[in-house]
């Protein structure tokens, strides 16, 4: 049906509204129903008005042929419009005719005098009589010769009377034209819903991300998913807005600090050179600049995992990376290593490592003594925990922790060691691997555990 529209909108012009398109193709499709329907009910009512012509002919006969054999046979025979009625004797007068043919002629001009005893015709008009109309000759031997029957009924159209074609008709084009009024209401009340979204998607911009596009009616389900679908878009969009902001807030903060820093310390050295102790001056730019390069590393890491880079699986002995990593450079604290020896997961290696330095950094910043690696699988998962000494960090801050540039007013806020975006690298790497990175409860310290699923 789409392809015959769009061919007629070719031809020339054609509605692009919804609500006329769908309307007049379901028109079009409830026309063509309903024409089928009712050429078969004419068909049918066509058939049954034959059968009932073919009855009468039939009581007609069934009643004259004992009265003609008998020689009684009145001067009028029982007739009407749709019954005409002819006896004729061996010589091929009238002896007796229905009224409309009295004092007229033959009515057939095929007598049945041959072998056959019936013949039938259809004559338009047979003598005496209007219209085409459907004439049976019965041949009756007497012993004075061989008497006719003539019996005409009027031929049935296919489509039986013009009463029931005019009736039909007439149910067809309400019935097509209610279809149609009825598919433009429906569609009509959902493109309404639909383009008061749309009005409200125009309107929202960055300065309205509070703003929400309204529901349906109740039994417009399938829009109201829509609209819901929508309105959930819009809260992320608005929560991903407002934590770019806070992020890019932050981020400046924190560039800006070390920059502002390092600028000083030239200033003050270019102003008073014979005071400057340049060593020492030199010094305290380069960590300056090592603190901007670490943010800027992070910043860039965090870009590359939320674009979504493609990682580098490979079948990784865990035990054995992580006991590399942790002997590649010596810590201010003690590091103890538990680890489950043969413990293998599909991991990008390169990740998995940035992921446990960031950890064994962070706890190294806030540990008193003594940190704890240990390496452990199950049937479901191989697991990675760093544990500290530390104050660690409380219930209801254990998720703010792993937001990008994170403060917490507690002891374990962030020194200046850090950038503030570790732990949230460490848990992008960890999610990009379908696992887990969360905090548990530990009898002292903060205790970071990280779970990757086997796949089998």
């Amino acid at each position: 049906m789409d392809n015959v529209l769009r061919r007629f909108s070719r031809a020339g012009p054609f509605p692009n509204s919804i609500r006329a398109r769908r309307s007049l193709q379901f028109c079009v499709v409830s026309a063509l129903v309903f024409i089928g329907a009712s050429v078969l009910f004419l068909m049918f009512t066509g058939h049954k008005d034959a059968e009932a012509a073919r009855a009468r002919v039939t009581h007609a006969v069934e009643g004259l042929l004992p009265l003609i054999r008998e020689g009684e046979i009145p001067a009028v025979l029982p007739g009407g419009d749709d019954l005409a009625i002819q006896v004729l004797d061996p010589r091929g007068r009238t002896v007796g005719a229905s009224p409309r043919l009295l004092g007229h002629p033959p009515i057939a001009a095929f007598p049945a005098t041959g072998h056959p005893v019936h013949a039938e015709q259809v004559l338009c008009p047979p003598a005496g009589l209007r219209g085409c109309m459907i004439a049976d000759s019965y041949k009756v031997d007497r012993p004075d010769g061989v008497w006719l029957l003539h019996v005409a009924v009027p031929q049935s159209s296919w489509y039986g009377s013009t009463t029931v074609l005019a009736f039909v008709t007439g149910a067809s084009l309400l019935l097509t034209a209610t279809v149609a009024a009825g598919t433009f209401y429906v569609v009509n009340r959902d493109v309404t819903a639909i383009d008061a979204i749309r009005a409200e998607l125009a309107e929202i911009n960055a300065t309205a991300l509070d703003r929400r596009v309204p529901l349906a009616a109740p039994n417009q389900e399938e829009i109201n998913l829509l609209a819901v679908t929508v309105n959930d878009t819009l809260d992320r969009l608005e929560q991903a807005y407002n934590q770019l902001r806070r992020f890019t807030a932050d981020a400046s903060h924190d560039l800006r600090s070390p920059l502002t820093a390092v600028r000083t310390r030239l200033e003050d050295a270019l102003a008073y050179p014979q005071d400057t102790d340049w060593p020492e001056m030199t010094a305290a730019v380069l960590a300056g600049v090592d603190r901007l390069q670490a943010i800027v590393t992070d910043l860039l890491t965090l870009a590359r995992l939320d674009a979504r880079a493609p990682l580098a699986p490979e079948r990784t002995d865990l035990t054995r990376l992580v006991d590399t990593e942790l002997d590649r450079r010596l810590r201010r604290v003690a590091v103890v290593k538990d680890l489950q020896p043969d413990v293998v997961a599909d991991c990008d290696p390169l990740r998995i490592a940035r992921l446990l330095i960031n950890l064994v950094d962070n706890a190294e910043r806030h540990a008193t003594s003594r940190i704890t690696v240990s390496v452990r699988a199950d049937e479901s998962a191989v697991t990675l925990e760093v544990l500290d000494d530390g104050t660690g960090i409380a219930a209801e801050d254990r998720e703010v922790v792993f937001t990008r540039f994170a403060r917490l007013d507690a002891a374990r806020n962030r020194d200046a060691g850090g950038t503030g975006l570790g732990l949230a690298i460490a848990r992008e790497i960890a999610e990009a691997h379908r696992g887990t990175l969360t905090i548990r409860d530990s009898d002292r310290g903060a205790r970071f555990v990280l779970r990757l699923p086997v796949d089998r």
